[in-house]
């Protein structure tokens, strides 16, 4: 098992790097994210990896962080998901905002990434909602949206502010709010709804 590779950026391409360490270049599949994408070839990258094996494959899938990594991870635990699915996934959503969709059910926000429908992303949210912490998860406005509008889950998003600014902490408001099962209710029906789960 490779956990890790640090080494020296040879080439890049649409979804994959190769690292050169010690005169090796591992080929490594990619999300189109990662932070090695914005070094210059011949500079050192590191790059933390799963080993898929399969009777016919041995691939190697890289990440950013050890966070992205463990997501990888839990992704292709979910059945029909895949190592593709997984990075297609981890291309669309960073850590933080894919832990927020999972905590507050969003399963339509899970659809903007390329080959996941309706059907996955459910699934998606229903096997991994217990498995995914919210903590350090990022503001809730920077949950992924439409091109110049707001989030799929802007409403859920301004509740959370909303009832962060009343007082509640962050984990008691997005507990809150992940709480209410409807979806694309307004932000004063989420706080109502949100609210009665905290009395």
């Amino acid at each position: 098992m490779i956990g890790f590779l640090r080494g020296i950026l040879a080439e890049k391409g649409d979804g994959f790097i190769i690292v050169d360490v010690g005169g090796v270049g591992y080929f490594v599949n990619v999300p189109a994210n990662i932070s090695a994408y914005r070094k210059a070839e011949g500079e050192e990258v590191t790059v933390h990896t799963a080993m898929i094996v399969r009777e016919d494959d041995i691939s190697l899938y890289g990440f950013s962080s050890r966070g992205e990594l463990e997501a990888f991870r839990k992704l292709i635990t979910v059945s029909g998901i895949g190592a593709k699915a997984g990075i297609s996934i981890l291309s669309a959503f960073t850590l933080d905002q894919l832990k927020q969709a999972i905590a507050f059910e969003d399963a339509k926000s899970l659809q903007k990434a390329n080959g996941i429908g309706k059907k996955t992303a459910e699934r998606i949210v229903l096997e991994l909602k217990d498995k995914f912490t919210m903590d350090g998860v990022a503001a809730a406005e920077d949950m992924p949206g439409e091109e110049g509008a707001a989030a799929p889950a802007g409403g859920r998003a301004e509740a959370v502010n909303a009832l962060m600014a009343l007082g509640y902490s962050r984990a008691e408001a997005m507990s809150a709010v992940s709480t209410v099962k409807e979806q694309d209710l307004t932000t004063e029906e989420y706080i109502k709804k949100a609210l009665k789960n905290l009395f």
